[in-house]
Protein backbone atom coordinates (compact mmCIF):
# COMPACT_ATOMS: atom_id res chain seq x y z
CA UNK A 1 0.00 0.00 0.00
CA UNK A 2 1.67 3.54 -1.16
CA UNK A 3 1.93 5.86 1.36
CA UNK A 4 0.01 8.76 0.86
CA UNK A 5 0.61 12.64 1.66
CA UNK A 6 -1.72 15.03 3.30
CA UNK A 7 -2.59 18.26 1.39
CA UNK A 8 -0.99 20.50 4.12
CA UNK A 9 2.47 18.52 3.71
CA UNK A 10 2.22 18.18 -0.05
CA UNK A 11 4.50 20.95 -1.94
CA UNK A 12 3.07 24.09 -2.96
CA UNK A 13 3.52 23.53 -6.89
CA UNK A 14 1.46 20.69 -6.44
CA UNK A 15 -1.55 22.01 -4.44
CA UNK A 16 -3.75 21.75 -7.57
CA UNK A 17 -7.34 23.31 -7.00
CA UNK A 18 -6.90 24.40 -3.39
CA UNK A 19 -4.08 26.91 -4.73
CA UNK A 20 -7.18 29.03 -5.61
CA UNK A 21 -8.54 28.85 -2.22
CA UNK A 22 -7.80 32.15 -0.56
CA UNK A 23 -5.96 32.88 2.87
CA UNK A 24 -8.04 33.72 5.36
CA UNK A 25 -5.64 35.75 7.71
CA UNK A 26 -4.02 37.03 4.87
CA UNK A 27 -7.96 38.91 3.96
CA UNK A 28 -8.32 40.23 7.57
CA UNK A 29 -4.39 41.53 7.46
CA UNK A 30 -3.26 45.05 7.03
CA UNK A 31 -1.71 44.79 3.62
CA UNK A 32 -4.67 42.89 2.87
CA UNK A 33 -7.04 45.65 3.45
CA UNK A 34 -4.62 47.57 1.87
CA UNK A 35 -4.89 45.89 -1.21
CA UNK A 36 -7.98 45.42 -1.52
CA UNK A 37 -8.73 48.79 -1.06
CA UNK A 38 -6.18 50.27 -3.54
CA UNK A 39 -8.38 47.93 -6.06
CA UNK A 40 -11.46 49.58 -5.51
CA UNK A 41 -10.71 52.89 -5.64
CA UNK A 42 -8.64 52.70 -8.50
CA UNK A 43 -11.92 50.57 -10.12
CA UNK A 44 -13.87 53.59 -8.96
CA UNK A 45 -11.26 56.36 -10.16
CA UNK A 46 -10.98 54.58 -13.47
CA UNK A 47 -14.79 54.61 -14.01
CA UNK A 48 -15.18 58.01 -12.61
CA UNK A 49 -12.43 59.45 -15.80
CA UNK A 50 -14.65 57.30 -18.20
CA UNK A 51 -17.81 59.48 -17.00
CA UNK A 52 -15.98 62.78 -17.64
CA UNK A 53 -13.88 64.90 -20.28
CA UNK A 54 -10.61 63.84 -18.86
CA UNK A 55 -11.31 60.80 -20.23
CA UNK A 56 -7.48 60.52 -21.70
CA UNK A 57 -6.27 59.92 -18.11
CA UNK A 58 -8.24 56.45 -17.50
CA UNK A 59 -5.31 54.31 -18.83
CA UNK A 60 -3.26 55.07 -15.69
CA UNK A 61 -6.16 53.71 -12.91
CA UNK A 62 -7.13 50.98 -15.49
CA UNK A 63 -3.48 49.83 -15.24
CA UNK A 64 -3.02 50.68 -11.74
CA UNK A 65 -6.29 48.45 -11.18
CA UNK A 66 -4.64 45.49 -12.73
CA UNK A 67 -1.31 45.59 -11.33
CA UNK A 68 -3.33 46.07 -7.63
CA UNK A 69 -5.61 43.13 -8.70
CA UNK A 70 -2.52 40.87 -9.84
CA UNK A 71 -0.89 41.76 -6.45
CA UNK A 72 -3.91 40.71 -4.72
CA UNK A 73 -4.60 37.45 -6.19
CA UNK A 74 -0.58 36.60 -5.54
CA UNK A 75 -0.58 37.35 -2.21
CA UNK A 76 -4.04 35.98 -0.88
CA UNK A 77 -3.40 32.55 -2.61
CA UNK A 78 0.29 32.54 -1.17
CA UNK A 79 1.96 32.97 -4.92
CA UNK A 80 4.42 35.08 -3.30
CA UNK A 81 6.10 31.84 -1.87
CA UNK A 82 6.67 30.51 -5.10
CA UNK A 83 8.65 33.98 -6.50
CA UNK A 84 11.84 32.93 -5.73
CA UNK A 85 13.70 34.76 -8.47
CA UNK A 86 13.29 38.42 -7.74
CA UNK A 87 12.50 40.11 -4.46
CA UNK A 88 8.61 40.28 -4.91
CA UNK A 89 8.72 43.35 -1.41
CA UNK A 90 10.74 45.49 -3.69
CA UNK A 91 8.18 44.98 -6.81
CA UNK A 92 5.51 46.15 -4.44
CA UNK A 93 7.61 49.22 -3.23
CA UNK A 94 7.92 50.25 -6.47
CA UNK A 95 4.56 49.37 -7.61
CA UNK A 96 2.87 51.31 -4.78
CA UNK A 97 5.60 54.35 -5.34
CA UNK A 98 5.03 54.93 -8.86
CA UNK A 99 0.81 54.51 -8.01
CA UNK A 100 1.08 57.11 -5.54
CA UNK A 101 2.81 59.66 -7.89
CA UNK A 102 0.67 59.26 -10.69
CA UNK A 103 -2.34 59.42 -8.85
CA UNK A 104 -1.22 62.69 -7.36
CA UNK A 105 -0.43 63.96 -10.12
CA UNK A 106 -3.63 63.10 -12.37
CA UNK A 107 -5.89 64.00 -9.44
CA UNK A 108 -4.33 67.73 -9.47
CA UNK A 109 -5.28 67.75 -12.75
CA UNK A 110 -8.65 66.63 -12.60
CA UNK A 111 -9.45 68.64 -9.91
CA UNK A 112 -9.13 71.81 -11.77
CA UNK A 113 -11.80 71.25 -14.28
CA UNK A 114 -15.25 72.26 -14.01
CA UNK A 115 -16.97 69.05 -14.74
CA UNK A 116 -17.98 66.71 -12.00
CA UNK A 117 -17.11 63.60 -12.87
CA UNK A 118 -13.12 64.89 -12.72
CA UNK A 119 -13.58 66.19 -9.58
CA UNK A 120 -14.80 63.32 -8.36
CA UNK A 121 -12.08 61.17 -9.61
CA UNK A 122 -9.89 63.68 -7.98
CA UNK A 123 -11.31 63.59 -4.84
CA UNK A 124 -10.65 59.68 -4.84
CA UNK A 125 -7.34 59.73 -6.77
CA UNK A 126 -6.02 62.02 -3.73
CA UNK A 127 -7.32 59.00 -1.29
CA UNK A 128 -5.62 56.47 -3.51
CA UNK A 129 -2.28 58.63 -3.49
CA UNK A 130 -3.27 58.40 0.64
CA UNK A 131 -3.54 54.21 0.69
CA UNK A 132 -0.65 53.91 -2.40
CA UNK A 133 1.69 56.20 -0.29
CA UNK A 134 0.71 54.20 3.42
CA UNK A 135 1.58 50.76 1.70
CA UNK A 136 4.82 52.05 -0.08
CA UNK A 137 5.77 53.27 3.56
CA UNK A 138 5.10 50.49 5.08
CA UNK A 139 6.74 48.16 2.85
CA UNK A 140 9.74 50.58 3.00
CA UNK A 141 10.13 49.84 6.73
CA UNK A 142 9.90 46.19 6.33
CA UNK A 143 12.78 46.62 3.66
CA UNK A 144 14.69 48.56 6.10
CA UNK A 145 14.19 45.64 8.82
CA UNK A 146 15.61 43.51 5.85
CA UNK A 147 18.62 45.53 5.32
CA UNK A 148 20.13 46.33 8.12
CA UNK A 149 23.22 48.18 7.80
CA UNK A 150 24.10 47.01 11.08
CA UNK A 151 24.61 43.33 9.94
CA UNK A 152 26.26 43.93 6.78
CA UNK A 153 30.23 43.61 6.62
CA UNK A 154 32.23 46.68 6.15
CA UNK A 155 34.65 46.46 3.39
CA UNK A 156 37.86 47.16 5.56
CA UNK A 157 36.79 44.48 7.33
CA UNK A 158 36.08 41.81 4.79
CA UNK A 159 39.52 42.67 3.45
CA UNK A 160 41.19 41.83 6.83
CA UNK A 161 39.58 38.45 7.17
CA UNK A 162 40.82 37.31 3.91
CA UNK A 163 44.12 38.61 4.19
CA UNK A 164 45.03 38.17 7.93
CA UNK A 165 46.94 41.47 7.99
CA UNK A 166 45.67 44.35 10.45
CA UNK A 167 45.79 47.50 8.93
CA UNK A 168 46.34 51.10 10.32
CA UNK A 169 42.70 52.53 11.77
CA UNK A 170 41.42 55.75 11.83
CA UNK A 171 39.37 55.27 14.95
CA UNK A 172 39.39 56.66 18.13
CA UNK A 173 38.36 54.08 20.15
CA UNK A 174 40.57 51.50 19.54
Amino acid sequence: MADTESPESAPSSSRGLSAFIPDTTFLTSRKGLLLAAEVVLSLVVFICYLASSSASFMAAPLIEFLLALGAYYVYVTKYIDNFTGFHCPLIDFLRCLTASIIYFAISIYAVTKSEAASKTAGVFGFVATVVFAFDFYSIFNSLVRFINPQNLPTHTATIKKSTGEEEPSDSDYE
